[in-house]
């Protein structure tokens, strides 16, 4: 017999710089399977300063990358106990919000999920709970398991983007099909970037979102 408790978790998250008074923007970035957010915020260094100040959660369950020892990544979830990861990684993205933002409604959010975090971040968006500004999802795609009407409704006059590299081995053609009828399901507007390259952050096209 299988039962579920709840308990209190304790969790870090990274961030560029101090909050302040001068901060006009807020991204929040997830990372891919296998990363850590402390390293994943080094690929946002060059757009970071007091006035943007970068965010990086990281995914709840840590592991090896290789054997028993060595170098640590991360995963938001599996297949195992699928649901119940889902729940705890949305609270705890709830409670990294609820720690940074200042409660300031011209400052502009923007929602970053780049491989698994892309899916991670439209999870999170479902039950947004404050305005954002834009959502990209980079090297990554919509779940073919969201809640339509919800995240629709959170999208509706946001900027909605999605960047690849041409040379990312893990998105192929069908897969592309497959996230234009669910973007026709979500009857939303979503701009396309491309650039030279694979699986990974691009700086001078993130340079293009500043």
């Amino acid at each position: 017999m299988k039962n579920l408790v709840k308990f209190s978790f304790e969790a870090s998250y990274h961030q560029s710089g101090p909050i302040t008074e001068n901060t006009k923007e807020l991204w929040f970035v997830l990372h891919g399977y296998g990363q850590l957010p402390q390293y994943f915020l080094r690929k946002f260094d060059s757009i970071a300063s007091s006035e943007r100040v970068i965010i990086a959660p990281g995914g709840l369950s840590r592991f090896y990358l290789e054997g028993f020892s060595g170098r640590v990544g991360s995963t938001w979830m599996t297949k195992e106990e699928r649901e119940v990861d889902i729940r705890n990684y949305v609270s705890y993205l709830h409670a990294v919000l609820e720690d940074v933002y200042f409660g300031d409604s011209t400052c502009k959010i923007t929602l970053l999920g780049f491989s698994q975090g892309a899916a991670t971040v439209c999870r999170w968006v479902q039950q947004f709970r404050i305005n954002f500004h834009r959502l990209i999802l980079w090297s990554g795609a919509f779940p073919h398991d969201m809640e339509i009407p919800a995240i629709k409704r959170k999208l509706e006059g946001k900027e909605i983007w999605m960047v690849r590299g041409d040379e990312d081995t893990f998105i192929n053609e069908e897969k592309q099909k497959e996230q234009q009828k669910i973007i026709d399901e979500l009857g939303v507007e979503v701009e396309h970037k491309l650039f030279k390259g694979g699986h990974d952050i691009d700086e001078p096209t993130l340079q293009t979102f500043l």
